[in-house]
C-alpha cells in the first residue's frame, strides 16, 4: 500500500482535485455497517480528478471499485485491494428545458435519490414520488433500475453520460441500454456521471401527498430506522420473496449479529457488530430453508463484493 500511496501522491500533480484515504474502514461506508479496509479510498470533485484515478488504477492493473450510497451491497470483511471510488461529490441538479407540460433535468450521479425526490415533489414535477423512502444514490438507482409503488427509475431516464474504467467518456440515449426487474444493462466496467431525466409536471401539494402516503405505508411494513442493506433477494416470478422467507419461518433467524427483521423477511438487520461473513452465512441459511419449504431458488439482490485479492 505505501508503494501506491508514493506513486499516487507524486504522480497525480494538479490533474487530482479531491480527498484520499488510504486503509479506510468500508463498514463506515456501507448502509449496514460491514466492510474491511480499502487501500484507497478517493473522492474526486470533478470528471478530470476521476479520470486521472481511473487512468492512475488502470496503467497499475489496480481493481476498481465505485461505492455509491453503500446500499445493497456486502463488502468482504479483509476489505478491498484496490481503489474504491465515491462520487458523493456529483451532486449537481439543474434544469435544462421547461416547457409547459414537461421538465428536464440534469441529474448527477452522487445526488442522493431521496434529494432528488424531494426536490421534484416540492417543485411537482411527477414521474418519482412513489420511490420515497428509497436509499442510495442516483447512479446506483440507475444500475438497479430502483422502483416502487408502481414506479421506476427508468420511467424518467432519457440518457446518461458514462466514463469507462479507461477514462473514455460518452453519452448513451436511452435506446442504447435497457431496463429490467432491479437491473439495466450498463455494462460492467461503466461509470454512470449524469442522467438526463423527463418529468411531467403536476401539483406539488399532489405529489406531497402521494410521497407522504408511501412512506407511511413503508415505515408500517419495512425497518427503514434500522442497519440494513435494503431488500436482500428479487421477488421471484409472481412471489414476494419475503413472503417466501416469513413462511419458511426464517424471521427472527440469526447470525452472529445479523438478524432477518421480524418486521419484513426480505431485510438482514445489523443488531450490533455483524460481519458480512454473519450475512453470507444468514444467506445461506435462509436460502436453504426456503428451498426446503417451498421449493424456491432465491436470487439475491444485493451485491457481494469479494475481499482481498493477492
Amino acid at each position: 500500500m505505501s508503494d501506491i500511496r508514493e506513486s499516487f501522491n507524486n504522480e497525480i500533480g494538479t490533474d487530482f482535485r479531491g480527498e484520499i484515504m488510504y486503509g479506510e474502514m468500508l463498514s463506515g461506508h456501507t448502509s449496514i455497517a460491514v466492510g474491511g479496509p480499502a487501500d484507497m479510498y478517493v473522492l474526486p470533485y470533478d470528471a478530470v480528478s476521476l479520470k486521472t484515478c481511473l487512468m492512475f488504477a488502470n496503467d497499475r492493473g489496480l481493481a476498481v471499485l465505485v461505492l455509491g450510497g453503500g446500499t445493497n451491497v456486502i463488502v468482504d470483511d479483509n476489505g478491498y485491494r484496490g481503489m474504491v471510488i465515491s462520487l458523493k461529490h456529483f451532486n449537481m441538479i439543474k434544469t435544462t428545458d421547461d416547457p409547459d407540460e414537461r421538465v428536464d433535468l440534469f441529474v448527477e450521479t452522487g445526488v442522493p435519490l431521496q434529494r432528488l425526490i424531494n426536490y421534484c415533489v416540492e417543485r411537482g414535477y411527477a414521474g418519482i414520488e412513489g420511490l420515497t423512502g428509497i436509499p442510495g444514490t442516483v447512479g446506483g438507482a440507475i444500475i438497479g433500475n430502483s422502483g416502487s409503488f408502481g414506479q421506476e427509475i427508468r420511467d424518467v431516464v432519457e440518457s446518461i453520460v458514462v466514463i469507462n474504467l479507461s477514462g473514455m467518456i460518452k453519452r448513451l440515449e436511452r435506446d442504447e441500454f435497457s431496463f429490467g426487474y432491479r437491473r439495466s444493462s450498463v455494462e460492467q466496467g461503466l461509470i454512470i456521471l449524469s442522467a438526463n431525466m423527463r418529468f411531467k409536471k403536476s401539483e406539488p401539494e399532489v405529489l406531497s401527498g402521494k410521497a407522504s402516503e408511501c412512506i407511511s405505508r413503508k415505515k408500517n411494513t419495512q425497518p427503514l430506522s434500522e442497519r440494513s442493506a435494503g431488500c436482500v433477494y428479487m421477488n421471484p416470478e409472481g412471489r414476494a420473496a419475503g413472503m417466501l422467507i416469513e413462511e419458511a419461518g426464517c424471521k427472527g433467524m440469526r447470525a452472529g449479529d445479523i438478524e432477518v427483521s421480524r418486521v419484513h423477511a426480505n431485510y438482514f438487520i445489523n443488531r450490533g457488530n455483524g460481519t458480512a461473513s454473519d450475512f453470507l452465512k444468514l444467506m445461506k441459511m435462509v436460502e436453504a430453508r426456503v428451498f426446503e419449504h417451498s421449493g424456491v431458488s432465491l436470487e439475491p439482490e444485493v451485491r457481494v463484493i469479494a475481499g482481498k485479492h493477492e
